[in-house]
C-alpha cells in the first residue's frame, strides 16, 4: 500500500489505536516521524517509544500510548493535520497558532529542524506548521 501523506497516516494510526484502546501502536519509520515522536514524548503526550531499524524496509516506531489512570481516557484528545501535501501552510514565528491557550502543542518544521511551536517562537523562526495536538 502506498501512502501519499505519511504524517497524516502517522496521526491516524495513533487516533485509531487510542479509539481501540491499544497500549502500543506500530508505525513505519521515517526521520520526520521520529522527530514527531520525540516531540510528543518530550511534551508528555506518550508514555515511551522505541525505534527498531532492523524490522522491515524502513524500520518501525513503537509508541506506548498514555491514558488517564482514573477515567481510562486517552491523554491525546485531538490530533490534527494543518499543512497537507495539497495545501502547505507556512507561518512566521509571530503567526504560529497557540492551541487551547498554550495547553496544546503545535509542531513546526523549520530550517533548524522539527520543533514545537513554542520553541520556534522563542527562537524567532517560522516554518511549515505540520500538526496540532491537545
Amino acid at each position: 500500500m502506498v501512502v501519499t501523506d505519511p504524517i497524516a497516516d502517522y496521526l491516524t494510526r495513533i487516533r485509531n489505536a487510542q479509539q481501540a484502546e491499544h497500549k502500543v501502536v506500530e508505525i513505519p519509520s521515517s526521520k520526520m516521524k521520529k522527530a514527531l515522536t520525540e516531540i510528543l514524548y518530550d511534551q508528555g503526550f506518550i508514555l515511551k517509544y522505541k525505534f527498531s531499524d532492523d524490522e522491515g524496509k524502513q524500520g518501525i516506531i513503537r509508541l506506548a500510548l498514555k491514558y488517564d489512570p482514573i477515567t481510562k481516557k486517552p491523554l491525546i484528545r485531538k490530533l490534527g493535520r494543518i499543512s497537507r501535501p495539497g495545501l502547505r501552510k507556512y507561518m512566521k514565528s509571530s503567526d504560529i497558532p497557540r492551541i487551547i491557550n498554550g495547553l496544546g502543542l503545535t509542531i513546526v518544521s523549520t530550517s533548524q529542524g522539527v520543533m514545537s511551536g513554542k520553541k520556534a517562537q522563542s527562537l524567532n523562526i517560522g516554518g511549515e506548521v505540520i500538526c496540532y495536538v491537545y
